[in-house]
């Protein structure tokens, strides 16, 4: 029997980091309210020197990602980044979405990148691991300050998010979309409210991302939507649904990505189907061992994202079928560096802060 999720939350344990060896164990004997304090969110400055990460990954359609948060609030139980907490020396488990590291220099870091002879503009994607709108963004608003500094620069900007904050900041990348230096692509998984609640428990609700994608197109932002990740046995029916909302709210492109569960995500997804839909565990494990070649998970570019199998040519099939039924046509303008400049040092930045 598995442990239950504190609420809110998507994980219901730490598991070990595999890098320490040195581990917290929680007594199951004891409740949580006799073991600790009620698990809330922590925020830890990250004191990286540069902005943007660098990929060279052949199946990643980006060079270059900005990530202002490493960790995310959402707390989904499938999440592919979980992992990388554990570099920093936390878990992948619960530590991921309650201990959130925050790169507070990202905005002044980003613009010296920009600012150097060195950078070649092209693209960047806000953000590559973990999103960049996730609940803190509404108080620290660090990536409305990133994006004000891709307006001073012009410089192109995809963004991949499952929340609805994104329409806050329509000005910016409605600017930036004049010159064809802006797009977005919002996630959806599925359109079922309860499930969405218990799959991503702090995301913006299927409704809500919805209006996002509507609000971006009628500030001319072009967008897209994601049905990631597509989980046989749980939500893959909702495929055509979705894509037929989403193209109603004006969604221009659409892709999908496979569930993949590296490392810890494993047990920390396992878990959340034993505590959500026990019934259903065993169907949607045996479908994605059979997306993987019999593994819960492979790691060979290409097939990690996409999966292999009869199954996987099934879906793709229905997928290619569903969006040309919604009328999605896949005609999202290339971003382009066409109109990116490079302000003078004494010029300043239009929305800098006066006290920096």
């Amino acid at each position: 029997m598995s442990q239950s999720s504190p609420k809110g939350r998507g994980a219901s344990a730490n598991p070990p980091n595999r890098f320490i060896a040195l581990q917290y164990v929680t007594d199951p004997d004891i409740g949580p309210d006799e073991d600790g304090p009620a698990l809330t969110t922590q925020f830890f400055r990250d004191n990286s020197k540069s902005a943007l990460a660098s990929n060279d990954s052949p199946d990643v359609p980006f060079t270059f990602s900005l990530n202002p948060y490493r960790g995310c609030e959402h707390g989904c139980s499938y999440c592919y980044a979980r992992p990388t907490h554990e570099y920093l020396g936390f878990s992948s488990g619960l530590d991921f979405e309650s201990k959130i590291v925050v790169k507070e220099d990202a905005p002044q870091l980003l613009r010296k990148h920009f600012l150097s002879p060195k950078w070649k503009p092209e693209p960047v994607t806000l953000s590559g691991v973990t999103d960049s709108y996730q609940p803190i963004e509404r108080r620290l608003q660090l990536t409305r300050r990133c994006l004000e500094v891709f307006v001073e620069f012009r410089n192109p900007v995809g963004i991949i998010t499952k929340n609805a904050l994104i329409t806050r900041d329509v000005d910016l990348l409605g600017e930036l979309a004049k010159y064809q230096a802006a797009s977005a692509f919002i996630s959806i998984t599925t359109l079922d409210e309860e499930l969405a609640r218990k799959l991503e428990p702090r995301a913006s609700s299927p409704a809500a991302r919805l209006r996002a994608i509507r609000e971006l197109t009628e500030a001319g932002i072009p967008v897209g939507v994601m049905f990631a990740p597509t989980i046989p046995g749980l939500n893959d029916h909702e495929a055509p649904a979705v894509l037929q909302a989403a193209a109603a709210a004006g969604a221009r492109a659409a892709g999908f990505v496979v569930l993949r569960l590296p490392w810890e995500v494993t047990s920390i997804f396992t878990s959340w189907l034993e505590q959500h839909y026990p019934a259903r565990k065993d169907k949607v494990l045996n479908g994605i061992r059979e997306l993987h070649n019999g593994q819960l998970y492979q790691s060979k570019f290409g097939a990690r994202m996409r999966g292999q199998g009869k199954w996987r040519e099934a879906f793709g099939r229905l997928f290619k079928l569903a969006k040309k039924k919604a009328g999605i046509t896949d005609d999202m303008p290339k971003l382009s560096a066409a109109s990116f400049r490079r302000p003078g040092i004494q010029q300043g930045s239009l929305f800098s802060d006066p006290e920096e």
